[in-house]
């Protein structure tokens, strides 16, 4: 009976070790094996890009840290366009045939919200009153142009940076070289001339600082504010 037992344990023993090498050999295959069978990581998610409208709703730059607010200076431009519009709309539906009216801006606090926004941010959000105003106008034969003091270097991108945000654009003005030694309101004044020249009518020159305005050649200008001078 005792040697009976013994080899009854002896056989139990070897086939639990035999049950266990087998194990450890499945197991080391299981690594490759899950590997080939798993399906692929799911790859990371693509943060959604910063559109125009979030940055519009999250102003930041210079005029902050100048203590401009930013729904104040909203409203205030509002009450200016919204003034100013009936009479420009008038105009438009007054124009003779064969006219060619236009409508000149500055672009810096005047088309796009530049001080509102850091430096870095592309597209810089349009003002959406002024914006809707060009719209309108050119949508009716009305050349929209933008005169601004920017240096000739940034040409493409700003060009790119007003039609991104939705305006329509006739022509587009920055200093040459000769111009950035010069008076800006002197430059801006020539170059409405040079529009004029060019047989255009400028019904409306829309500007936040008084050297955007002055010097004539244009029939009506509508001031934004600027804060007595604050803004750019």
């Amino acid at each position: 009976m005792r040697s009976t037992r013994r080899t009854r344990r002896t056989r139990t023993s070897r086939t639990a070790a035999a049950t266990v090498a087998v194990a450890a050999a499945v197991l080391a295959l299981l690594p490759a094996t899950a590997a080939e069978a798993a399906p692929a990581a799911a790859p990371a998610p693509v943060p959604a890009p910063v559109t125009a409208a979030a940055l519009t709703s999250a102003p930041g730059g210079n005029a902050a840290i100048l203590g401009i607010d930013y729904a104040t200076w909203q409203r205030d431009v509002a009450a200016v366009v919204d003034a100013a519009r009936p009479a420009i709309e008038r105009r438009i539906a007054a124009s003779p045939a064969g006219e060619k009216p236009a409508i000149v801006l500055d672009i810096d606090n005047s088309s796009l919200e530049t001080d509102f926004h850091w430096f870095w941010t592309f597209p810089t959000p349009a003002i959406e009153k002024v914006r809707a105003l060009t719209q309108y106008a050119n949508e009716r034969g009305v050349a929209i142009f933008f005169v601004t003091a920017r240096p000739g270097i940034v040409y493409s991108m700003t060009e790119r940076n007003l039609k991104q945000v939705g305006y329509p654009v006739s022509g587009l003005y920055v200093r040459d070289l000769p111009a950035l030694f010069e008076q800006v309101s002197a430059y801006k004044t020539a170059k409405r001339a040079e529009i004029e020249a060019r047989g255009y009518t400028i019904i409306a020159n829309i500007g936040n600082n008084e050297g955007d305005l002055v010097g004539g050649h244009a029939e009506r200008t509508v001031k934004l504010p600027d804060y007595g001078g604050k803004l750019s």
